[in-house]
């Protein structure tokens, strides 16, 4: 299978190789049986190092590629997680290029969905800010994924507190009236 040889391009030297392999985990783990096997294949902890110094593109595809592996699968949710991706997912939020804001904060959304812990590190490592801050950003889908990731963070108590605290109520009302296209 192409899987193996991918994960091992995504550990290679060169910035380019990475980059491109992240692209091709991205675009493999929308399938369900493509993001098991990029896991079992031991993907996340280098995705998760090219999210935290990779270029800026090998960013925002390894961000993708994490957020494709933990969309409806709660062992990859985990794993993520565990490998110690909120952090650097958090900074990207932040910091990142556009695209690379939007494929983190769909990566938290999918990483907090339907898991308490993960809820918890994730307003732990800040992102409530930096997501709030994303709804109110130029781009669409970016506007899109931080709202709906905040609305994940506040299945918890004392994120709802955090993400009310954070000044979130405007830009999503905001974003209620307004829309996206």
């Amino acid at each position: 299978g192409a899987i193996p040889p991918l994960v091992n391009l995504v550990r290679s030297r060169t910035d380019n190789a990475k980059d491109k392999a992240a692209l091709a985990l991205r675009n493999l783990a929308v399938n369900s049986d493509n993001k098991v096997a990029i896991t079992k294949a031991g993907a996340v902890s280098p995705l998760v190092g090219l999210v935290r110094s990779g270029t800026d593109g090998a960013k925002e595809n390894a961000a993708g590629a994490l957020l494709n592996i933990a969309a409806n699968n709660d062992d990859n949710k985990v794993a993520i997680a565990k490998a110690g991706a909120i952090p650097p997912l958090v900074d990207l939020v932040r910091s990142g290029t556009d695209g690379a804001k939007e494929n983190a904060a769909g990566a938290l959304l999918n990483i907090a969905a339907n898991n308490d812990d993960n809820k918890v590190a994730i307003a732990k490592a800040g992102a409530i800010p930096p997501l709030v801050n994303l709804v109110r950003s130029r781009t669409d889908n970016a506007k899109d994924k931080a709202a709906l990731a905040l609305r994940n963070l506040a299945v918890n108590s004392d994120n709802k507190v955090a993400i009310t605290k954070a000044g979130a109520v405007s830009p999503l009302v905001g974003l209620v009236r307004s829309g996206t296209d």
